[in-house]
């Protein structure tokens, strides 16, 4: 028998695989080529607007958009969560018909109900009941601007997406360590903070991250109540200049530039309450294959 040594090696080839890798980069190749050769995008257009004024207004009221809604979202989705597991029956079924009522219309449609709410209360009054005593008593139209519209409905709706988030993320936790906190003394509000909700985070932040990057593009609803984001901008500039196609670019090339930053983010909290486990503790694509070459190189 030879020498194990003297045995050559040869590696298994995928020829479907770089088929198909080679037709997917012809493709892209030639989208890519007629898109930079199509005079109706108009470059030079895309380029103008990019920075101009209206257009960084709209990011920066987007931008304030999804911030607001998802604290409003995050905050009041835990306590729907924490009600929906509670034991007291009302407090459950509150919360139920909450998530169930949000998540099943179209945000779209919440939204237009919450811009036009003048239609069905013409003045909004706040006070103590059958008391004629009112802490606030204003016009609807005065009090619900398109901007209080827009955080009212993108903040509940997200509140019935962050409760169901949450509210998984907290089963997922070992019900034992529920129990070790109660026998160190400590109330169900205290190991809630302090044991669950902690340990509930690994599980809680991806779809979180997504719900987030959601959110943004999701701002660019509001543009149907006039709510001065980012497509509310560049659409009442096309509007007359009928510059569409460029000045939807320009808009589609901040959303993506927010998005990247949003998911990066993500990324990196992710690995900071992911800290601890397997599938976090895993070598990214670029380590590994640093790492690889590190090793070609000590063999040689």
């Amino acid at each position: 028998m030879g020498d194990a040594r003297d045995l050559e090696v040869v590696p298994l080839r995928h020829w479907g695989r770089w088929v198909a890798a080679l037709l997917v980069g012809v493709f892209a190749a030639a989208f890519a080529v007629s898109l930079m050769n199509n005079p109706n995008l108009e470059w030079a257009t895309v380029g103008d607007y990019l920075t101009k004024e209206f257009v960084l207004k709209g990011v920066a009221v987007t931008l304030m958009l999804t911030a607001v809604a998802m604290v409003i979202g995050t905050l009041g989705g835990v306590g729907i969560a924490i009600m929906r597991l509670s034991g007291n029956p009302v407090l459950r079924w509150s919360a139920w018909l909450f998530v169930w009522f949000f998540r099943g219309t179209p945000l779209l449609v919440q939204i237009i109900f919450w811009g036009f709410l003048a239609a069905l209360y013409q003045r909004i009054q706040l006070g103590i009941p059958f008391t004629g005593w009112h802490l606030v008593d204003a016009d609807t139209n005065t009090l619900v601007t398109p901007m209080v519209a827009a955080i009212l409905a993108l903040g509940l709706n997200e509140m019935a997406y962050a409760a169901e988030i949450v509210r998984g993320g907290i089963i997922a936790v070992d019900t034992g360590q529920d129990d070790a906190a109660r026998a160190l003394g400590l109330t169900g509000a205290q190991a809630m903070r302090t044991i669950t909700l902690p340990q509930a985070m690994r599980v809680i932040v991806p779809p979180m991250g997504n719900e987030t990057v959601t959110m943004l593009k999701s701002t660019a609803l509001v543009s149907v109540i006039g709510g001065h984001d980012l497509l509310t901008a560049v659409q009442s500039v096309y509007a007359q200049n009928f510059k569409v196609i460029p000045l939807l670019v320009v808009a589609a090339i901040w959303y993506l530039a927010m998005t990247s930053v949003l998911s990066l983010g993500q990324y990196f909290l992710e690995r900071r309450f992911g800290r601890g486990y397997a599938s976090s503790s895993r070598p990214g694509v670029v380590s590994r294959w640093l790492g690889s070459r590190g090793v070609e190189g000590d063999a040689r």
